[in-house]
């Protein structure tokens, strides 16, 4: 449904600037657009990367597993249905833990 309201907005600001006939900015704010959005993909994917590679080595040390034995409880609670042992659970941990920590990227490699 979503994708059908984006398209609708996309479709009637493309109609509206051919209209007025500023169709000539819809089209240089649509390249400059897809500009800034090739460069934020790039930023993220750096930053994504750096956090992936510390999550990576707070795994390996053994600190994700301390950190989800400490809020176990907290996570039977809330995912009753996930088996002792499984790893999902390890990754919500992360999760929950960076999002506590307010680690905004940090959370992303853990939720994926």
């Amino acid at each position: 449904m979503l994708n059908l309201i984006w398209a609708v907005m996309i479709l009637l600001a493309v109609i509206y600037g051919a209209l007025s006939g500023h169709l000539g900015d819809v089209t240089n704010a649509a390249l400059d657009s897809a500009g800034e959005a090739i460069s934020l993909c790039f930023t993220m994917a750096g930053v994504v990367a750096l956090w992936m590679g510390l999550m990576e080595i707070a795994q390996r040390v053994g600190l994700v597993r301390k950190l989800t034995r400490g809020i176990s409880p907290f996570l039977r609670f809330m995912f009753p249905r996930i088996p002792k042992g499984h790893p999902a659970g390890e990754y919500i941990a992360t999760n929950v833990i960076a999002n506590v920590l307010g680690l905004g990227w940090a959370c992303t490699p853990a939720g994926l």
